[in-house]
């Protein structure tokens, strides 16, 4: 598969269960200056830990497992045929943004014309925007969004995500600043009980105390102001490329 990271795909069985799955082993992750080396799939996992707490279940199911190049996050694929045609969220000629949809920015194509970067005023897309924030995800493409035949949407490729410092880079954005939804708040609440109660020590096995300290720091700084993150002025705020 094509990334920056080694990316395989692969079956995995149990019983008389076949399925397909992502496979990222450590030995193919490629050194980051702002990253702990080998880290990556131990990020993905935590990503998916996050995701069963909020019970949105935002990422699929992953694991980490020792396979053919060694150990690595081993995730569920969503196949092509369980995917939606629509498009929820992307660069849109500027007079056919759909009236509904969160602008984000404007830009102009090689030849001149204006395009909208801009997403659908989803709740699906409101939630993993939440969820970005709490996890402090560096890369939120569009191309990491999932809108999937039974209406959920999904999020992937979460191994920059945990990071003390503010590096939310995302293209959701169409909320910034605004209250959080009641569900939201009431997650969040969920989040951080269960934080104390045995989520802060799952993380710790691949988050350094830093990291898993500063989950908690994101949780408090989202209850105490209750509204969507806004992007900070003084960073790129976006990842490259967007979708």
């Amino acid at each position: 598969m094509d990334a920056s990271n080694a990316t395989l795909r692969a079956v995995i069985t149990l019983g008389g269960t076949v399925a397909r799955c992502v496979y990222k082993p450590v030995s193919g992750e490629r050194p980051l200056w702002d990253f702990p080396d080998g880290t990556l799939a131990g990020r993905e996992y935590c990503a998916w830990l996050l995701s069963e707490a909020t019970g949105w279940r935002i990422v699929p199911p992953t694991v980490l497992r020792d396979g053919p190049l060694g150990p690595g996050m081993v995730q569920l694929w969503i196949d092509d045929e369980s995917q939606r045609d629509e498009a929820m969220l992307g660069f849109v000629p500027a007079n056919k943004v759909p009236a509904t949809w969160r602008r984000i920015l404007s830009a102009r194509d090689e030849r001149g014309r204006p395009f909208v970067l801009a997403h659908a005023d989803d709740p699906r897309l409101a939630r993993l925007a939440v969820f970005d924030a709490v996890v402090n995800n560096a890369d939120r493409k569009g191309g990491h969004v999932i809108d999937t035949v039974d209406g959920r949407v999904l999020g992937v490729d979460h191994g920059i995500c945990f990071h003390t410092e503010d590096k939310l880079r995302t293209v959701l954005w169409g909320w910034a600043g605004e209250p959080l939804p009641d569900e939201a708040v009431e997650v969040l609440e969920k989040v951080r009980a269960q934080y104390q109660a045995g989520l802060a020590e799952s993380l710790s096995a691949h988050l350094t105390p830093a990291e898993v300290a500063m989950v908690s720091v994101r949780v408090g700084a989202l209850l105490r102001s209750r509204t969507f993150p806004e992007p900070d002025e003084d960073r790129h705020a976006i990842p490259w490329p967007p979708v």
